[in-house]
């Protein structure tokens, strides 16, 4: 897999199959990204659930916090990293540790660490590298076009609003 550059087909796959996410590195702290993106993803419809060793037993976002991924209450279908890439190939081993494994590793904003990414694939997980969830989905969904941001989607069509859970956005005509 070529990890400089995701088609969008692939990115909108994940957010459109994903439903359960661990936050590693999720913080308290509502001016911390990892904050906005717990938040953002928890309003979007995603069960959610953050992982802070140092906020266990409390709750982010009205999420109850658990230390480590392996203190999860349920499988989750993707591990969205908030930590350092120096930090990525301890997370990996504790991925691979799962069962069962997540379907999807999505590694923030300027994380990146190949040689975890490789292992992962090798066992079936689908890797995002430095890129953001809330960014991809947002982008995708036009929403961000809302703020005056470019989204690099370019449409003369009215967009309609889809209907029920997880609704990724909107949708062409």
């Amino acid at each position: 897999m070529n990890h400089d550059k995701y088609d969008d087909a692939y990115i909108s796959n994940i957010l459109n199959t994903v439903k359960t996410v661990a936050i590693v590195g999720a913080s308290a702290n509502e001016v911390r990204p990892s904050f906005f993106v717990t938040k953002y993803l928890i309003d979007k419809g995603y069960t959610v659930f953050p992982v802070n060793p140092g906020q266990a037993g409390r709750e982010i976002a009205g999420r109850p916090v658990v230390a480590r991924l392996a203190d999860l209450p349920e499988p989750v279908d993707m591990v969205d990293i908030f930590r350092p890439s120096a930090a990525i190939p301890g997370v990996t081993d504790e991925i691979l540790a799962m069962d069962p494994l997540p379907g999807v590793v999505w590694m923030q904003l300027t994380v990146r660490d190949d040689a975890s990414a490789a292992k992962l694939e090798e066992k079936g997980i689908r890797v995002v590298m430095d890129r953001c969830p809330k960014i991809e989905y947002a982008r995708l969904s036009r929403e961000i076009g809302w703020n005056g941001v470019n989204s690099r989607v370019i449409s003369s069509k009215k967009p309609i609003m889809r209907k029920g859970f997880q609704s990724f956005g909107i949708r062409q005509r």
